[in-house]
């Protein structure tokens, strides 16, 4: 059974200062296997991110289904979602305006912390953590230790930190809550080429470590194939061509995919371990 499943997804939007909608999303479905990546790839306005934020419903679809963990989650009541979101996390794409510039880096990575176990008595683990501040502080510091920043970054604000230390601050914060799912929405795009490989490098292990289940979304057709186990191909909120990454990138269908394809060469580049990326 897959771990994310949306169907025949839809969302349009009022133009200003007319009585007709702009259609985003169109009709848009595909699964998610436990463990899996899927890369959802198009240009920029093609919806990709409109999919995203339905699929953790920060916003309402018109039509269409969602399932996590066989769950439909436009049945599902306001707090049984706020349970839910423990589950589902996401990395947003730009790693300045994220965080919170008057929070130290320990705040803004506990806050899902407070957050959820101000809710239903089910969060146990969290609640746990929360006795004590010392035990919530080596939590916090755990997970900084995990994406590969040390104690020292606790007290200190976002300001202190370079784009690809901030991405990993934003890594930490959502994952803090032990989720399956997260949302990498573009993670990458907004740092150098050369920290977004330490970047790419450090979610592939954090996904063997955590059994983690991710969407990723680009623009880079070369980072997608490098990525992901399945591909979807996004484009003026339809899709144009789906499957696995050798089948999409070897053997495109669509004229768009090989547009995209053309579009985006290869620039290999080597990650700490010497590993060749190709990040474009």
């Amino acid at each position: 059974m897959p771990l994310v499943e949306i169907e025949g997804l839809t969302k349009s939007y009022a133009g200003a200062g007319t009585r007709q909608r702009s259609t985003v999303v169109d009709h848009v479905s595909f699964q998610i296997e436990r463990g899996q990546t899927l890369g959802l790839i198009g240009e920029s306005g093609s919806g990709k991110s409109t999919v995203a934020r339905m699929l953790l419903r920060l916003i309402e679809p018109d039509s269409g289904t969602i399932r996590f963990n066989d769950t439909d989650l436009r049945a599902a009541s306001h707090r049984q979602m706020q349970e839910l979101r423990r589950h589902m996390q996401i990395v947003f794409q730009d790693p300045y305006a994220a965080l919170n510039p008057r929070m130290r880096v320990e705040q803004i990575v506990g806050e899902p912390l407070d957050i959820h176990a101000a809710g239903k008595a089910g969060l146990a683990a969290n609640a746990a953590c929360l006795r004590t501040r010392s035990s919530r502080r080596e939590r916090v510091s755990a997970m900084l230790r995990a994406v590969g920043m040390d104690g020292s970054a606790l007290a200190r604000y976002p300001h202190e930190f370079s784009g690809g230390q901030r991405q990993r601050i934003n890594i930490a914060r959502a994952l803090i809550l032990q989720p399956e799912f997260v949302v990498l929405d573009e993670p990458v795009s907004a740092l150098d080429v050369s920290v977004a490989a330490q970047i790419i490098t450090l979610l592939q292990r954090l996904q063997r470590e955590f059994h983690l289940t991710y969407l990723f979304i680009t623009h880079s057709m070369p980072l997608a194939r490098y990525l992901s186990d399945q591909i979807v191909v996004l484009r003026q909120g339809r899709v144009v061509e789906q499957g696995g990454w050798q089948q999409i990138c070897e053997q495109p269908q669509s004229a768009y995919t090989q547009a995209l394809l053309a579009a985006t060469p290869e620039m290999p580049i080597l990650d700490g371990a010497g590993t060749s990326l190709p990040l474009t």
